[in-house]
């Protein structure tokens, strides 16, 4: 298992925590996504999945991760 944590911006609220958590639990290899809106990033434990397809499941639902 590997764990990435992204920044999340955007994210006010229990339900924008939901939201960001519901996103990423739905992808194939994703075992757990947890928000901190205090930091405002999540944490994502997963196998082989691209931190690509992370970034892109956040953003369709209208978040912003800023890339290095």
């Amino acid at each position: 298992m590997k764990e990435t944590t992204l920044t999340v911006i955007g994210m006010t609220c229990n339900h924008c925590k939901s939201s960001v958590e519901s996103a990423l639990n739905e992808l194939n290899g994703v075992t757990n996504a947890t928000v901190s809106l205090t930091d405002n990033n999540v944490t994502v434990t997963h196998e082989d999945v691209a931190t690509e397809r992370l970034v892109e499941a956040i953003e369709e639902i209208g978040y912003d991760v800023p890339t290095a």
